[in-house]
Parts: C-alpha cells; sequence; structure tokens
C-alpha cells in the first residue's frame, strides 16, 4: 500500500460548556437512617450504569506513528504488514483503506475500536455498512495470515483485504485468501485486534488510511477512568442496600 520507491508521501494510489441540573427529591430526614440509604443506593446505582454504558466497548484515543514498511511489494506499491508506534509502543500495522494516504514518520491522533461484538463502529471509516463487523472481522483474519505465509503471498492477502471494503483496488491473483476468509472468520477470536482511525470527523478521502492493529494485554488501551468510577459506584451501592438488610 505504500509505493516500492518511498517518496516523501506514501500512498496506496501511487498508480492512483454543558450543565446538567439534577432535580432529586429530598433524601430522608436525620430521624429515618433506613430510608436514606436506599435512594442514596438506587441514585449510585443509576449513575454507575450510565457510566459504564457510555464507555463500554468504545473507541480509545491513541498516539499513532508509521514506522516503515516490511519490503514485500506488489501493485506497483509496498503491502502489508508495516510497523508503527501506538502512543510509543511498537505495534504491527495493516491497511484495510486504499483511498488514503500515509507518510513515513507521520503522526496523527486516532480512535481506536475493539473489533468484537457490541462494539460501536461509528469511529471507523467503514462502520456504517451493514455487515461492517463481518468485514473487519474478515480483514483481520486474513491479517493473521501474513505471519504463516510465504512473502509472496503477501500481495493477495492484502488485495483481499482492500477489496473487501474498495472494489475499486487492485484485485488478487485469484479469490483463493477470499473464500478462506469466508469460510474461517466465524471460528475466530479477535478480542486482540482493534481498527485505527484518524479522529473525526471520519471522511472517506484526504485523510490518514485505516489500519488494523493485534496488540498483546500489556500494549492494550487501559481502562477508562469513567468506567472505573462506575465500578466504584456499583460496589458502593450494594455496600448500602447491604447494610440496610441487616439493620
Amino acid at each position: 500500500m505504500v509505493p516500492a520507491v518511498p517518496p516523501s508521501s506514501l500512498r496506496p494510489v501511487d498508480v492512483r460548556g454543558m450543565h446538567t441540573n439534577l432535580d432529586l427529591e429530598p433524601i430522608a430526614t436525620a430521624s429515618d437512617p433506613m430510608s436514606a440509604r436506599l435512594p442514596v443506593a438506587r441514585f449510585l446505582a443509576t449513575c454507575a450504569i450510565a457510566l459504564c454504558l457510555s464507555t463500554t466497548l468504545s473507541a480509545a484515543s491513541v498516539q499513532m506513528t508509521f514506522d516503515g514498511v516490511n519490503g514485500a511489494q506488489m501493485f506497483g506499491v509496498y503491502v502489508s504488514p508495516y510497523f508503527g508506534t501506538m502512543d510509543g509502543t511498537p505495534v504491527p500495522l495493516y491497511c484495510v483503506d486504499f483511498s488514503n494516504e500515509v507518510q513515513l514518520g507521520q503522526q496523527w491522533d486516532a480512535n481506536l475500536t475493539p473489533i468484537t461484538s457490541g462494539a460501536d463502529l461509528g469511529d471507523t471509516r467503514f462502520g456504517a455498512e451493514p455487515d461492517a463487523l463481518e468485514l473487519y472481522e474478515q480483514a483481520a483474519w486474513l491479517a493473521q495470515q501474513f505471519g504463516s505465509q510465504a512473502a509472496s503471498q503477501y500481495g493477495d492477502i492484502q488485495a483481499t483485504i482492500w477489496q473487501l471494503f474498495n472494489t475499486d483496488a487492485p484485485t488478487p491473483s485469484s479469490s483463493l485468501w477470499l473464500e478462506q476468509a469466508r469460510a474461517n472468520y466465524a471460528s475466530t477470536d479477535y478480542g486482540d485486534f482493534y481498527i485505527i482511525t484518524n479522529t473525526g470527523p471520519v471522511q472517506q478521502f484526504g485523510q490518514v488510511q485505516e489500519f488494523l492493529t493485534q496488540v498483546l494485554p500489556a500494549a492494550a488501551p487501559e481502562p477508562n477512568l469513567q468506567l472505573l468510577i462506575g465500578l466504584a459506584l456499583i460496589v458502593a451501592s450494594c455496600i448500602l442496600r447491604r447494610r440496610r438488610r441487616t439493620q
């Protein structure tokens, strides 16, 4: 997806303030401690659920750097896997986006979206497709094949990934890898795969290429602070309710 003769621009197309007011009822009088705890517990539980739902499976923000290519070429460009860093941690990059560009050494802010059932794909370039999750899972399955195949297969694997999202992209020499992806993708877990998309508003053209990456648990995004607060509120509400039952 990068021109075989690296220029300054690495392209796939070389040969182409809000306030919230809460109106709360009086919790209780000092003489009725039991009735005071129940509304407090309910309020904490409601806050916790809202915080958790607002953050679970949503995209995290990271800083990306495009560091280099593996050397395999086809269609007059370099093909995946590429190399980059995510918040300073080295990661592999697999391009899914034939219509945009990246430059060697380029840095950009990106949304990191998990490839998993229930994930919000609204921050991705192809998330509006009706079968978006299935397409990303097939792309992730294909990305896994780079590690076990000879470099001579890299071009066909890359072209098959591009074709999933853009039929105007280069065509592989055969339908072999597409058939394999469709037959096998559903049997694999993609919990360590993420979609890397430039921060929005996301457009189809004129932005940084979209990539997939596979990260080790140590390099995965840390839990969102809001999610941790939500879990703490759930624990607090449970303690209050338990005390009410025992008194």
